[in-house]
């Protein structure tokens, strides 16, 4: 079913019941229709035709899920943009998508304002919240438009949303999915997950242009709640879980870190939650193991990507700390292939590895996308020739089908001729019990051509040397891949969404060797 007759449908099902909370205002699905449909009119009422690209630039507010669901109801391309991302970033994705409209919250218009006036393809410009410029005012647009839904016809094979890549080896690339991509993504994930039903509320701390955006859907024809957070805080997440009675959420492993260790997360009543999701980023088996004793066997594990996603899923029967020696090594996997998705491990020939062999992931899965946008070099790079995502990742798969990331394929360290994999070593460093967390990278050695480099952050009170750590990682990965120079940091740098920022480091590292320089 595509995404608008869905969206009609739950509004007549569970019209009454809430679609969305933010920040204590409720609306219902009821409300969401109506405020859907008068986004999709307005839109139309100012040249903005079916298959056009209409970009959002916005935090988690009270008009997040009905610019969901206004968009679908009239066919554009929904093309959420990044709030940390720079104006300069904005407006290449702009021209890049040749987006036609933008809805931006005030509080991120301003630094955009100027440049939204260059942009010869930009005819429409929409604010919500009190606005002085009345021509750009989302209510007022809304208040003046046609409450009944557009007469809209979706194909499968049109064009519904477009992500953005992080951008971490140069200018993001636009990631397009079609309607019948985007609604299989979400039957898949909410396959894999306990039942959803229309007493289910899911709590989403992180942005809904992120990952926690990808329930939307399935929550929708279920007649299920979402409720959001602005920004991320411990407390807040909290205090929200049990006054909402939230029963799913997804969140990332610095967030549950954050939650396990809160002084007040024992007189929280969290009996509601069955089903919490976590990914994007690797967990220590210390944090992992904390959330299991925090909620129980609740966990689930989902690895993708935003062009392919989901891949597999560790679901909470493999989540077993205190199990057998080969059940406890899960719990370092991705788990295994969701049951509409594959899994292959390949060498750079593309010939198929056996189990145990390391080379790069690619995977088939329902929420595959398109291509990326206006990019058919790119898109020919990322898909085999039957169709399949090269994810970039590298990693092996066991004999009883778990999936085991390394790396990134281009953060694979070259030392010597010898493969050294970053995560392998990070992991060796936050065994260490001074180590709060590590960053590791390949920077330039006259001799090795490369050699590993790390950024560590330390627990409050512990001290440990730079020699010493070295050792450490000499005794557990061998004089091969041992780590050869440490910086000692307050905290790792991160992306937005909690990925290890590891051009970052690599940026300090050439900085500390300027100054090196400068001083000599």
């Amino acid at each position: 079913m595509d995404p608008a007759t869905l969206l009609r449908k739950s509004a007549r099902l569970y019209r009454d019941n809430t679609a969305f909370v933010c920040e204590g205002r409720r609306q219902s699905y009821a409300e969401l229709l109506d405020r859907s449909a008068r986004l999709a009119n307005a839109l139309r009422d100012r040249g903005i035709r079916q298959g056009d690209r209409v970009a959002l630039l916005s935090a988690n507010a009270f008009e997040t899920l009905e610019q969901i669901g206004g968009l679908a109801l009239g066919g554009y391309v929904r093309c959420p943009l990044y709030t940390h991302d720079t104006p300069d970033k904005h407006r290449y994705l702009l021209e890049l998508t040749g987006a036609r409209a933008i809805i931006v919250q005030q509080e991120y218009y301003s630094a955009i304002e100027a440049m939204l006036l260059e942009l010869d393809q930009l005819d429409v410009v929409l604010i919500p919240g009190d606005t002085v410029d009345q021509s750009r005012s989302y209510e007022e647009a809304l208040a003046a438009a046609d409450p009944h839904p557009p007469t809209v016809t979706l194909s499968d094979d049109d064009p519904h949303v477009i992500r953005f890549s992080a951008g971490t080896t140069g200018m993001p690339k636009g990631i397009l999915h079609s309607v019948r991509g985007w609604m299989d993504m979400g039957n898949e994930m909410a396959l894999v997950i306990s039942r959803l039903g229309e007493h289910d509320r899911y709590l989403a701390p992180g942005p809904l242009t992120h990952a926690a955006g990808l329930f939307a859907w399935p929550l929708i024809a279920v007649g299920a709640a979402t409720v959001v957070m602005p920004s991320y805080d411990t407390a807040r997440f909290l205090e929200l879980v049990e006054r909402e009675r939230a029963s799913l959420t997804l969140v990332v492993p610095t967030m549950i870190q954050m939650i396990t260790e809160h002084p007040d997360v024992r007189t929280r009543d969290l009996s509601s939650l069955h089903t919490v999701i976590y990914g994007t980023a690797p967990i220590s088996a210390e944090t992992l193991t904390a959330a299991i004793d925090l909620w129980g066997s609740i966990m689930y594990n989902i690895y993708g990507q935003s062009e392919a996603l989901p891949l597999t899923i560790l679901a909470p029967q493999h989540h077993l700390p205190q199990g057998t020696e080969r059940e406890r090594q899960w719990l370092r996997s991705v788990g295994r292939p969701t049951p509409n998705s594959a899994i292959a491990i390949l060498d750079d020939d593309g010939n198929e590895l056996p189990p145990g062999e390391i080379g790069e992931i690619v995977g088939h899965s329902p929420g595959r996308m398109r291509g990326l946008w206006a990019n058919p070099d790119a898109t020919a790079e990322r898909l085999t020739a039957e169709g399949w995502i090269r994810t970039r990742d590298m990693g092996w798969m066991s004999e009883d089908g778990f999936v085991y990331l390394t790396d990134r394929k281009e953060d694979t360290i070259i030392s010597g001729g010898y493969n050294i994999w970053p995560k392998e070593l990070e992991e060796a460093l936050v065994a260490h019990p001074a180590v709060a967390e590590a960053a590791v990278v390949g920077v330039p050695h006259p001799k090795w051509g490369e050699t590993p480099y790390a950024e560590v952050a330390l627990r409050d009170g512990e001290h440990v040397t730079e020699d010493e750590l070295i050792a450490w990682t000499r005794d557990r990965v061998g004089s091969v891949k041992k780590v050869t120079g440490i910086a000692f940091v307050e905290a790792v740098p991160r992306t937005p969404i909690g990925k290890l920022a590891r051009r970052i480091v690599r940026e300090h590292w050439a900085a500390r060797q300027d100054a090196t320089t400068a001083r000599t």
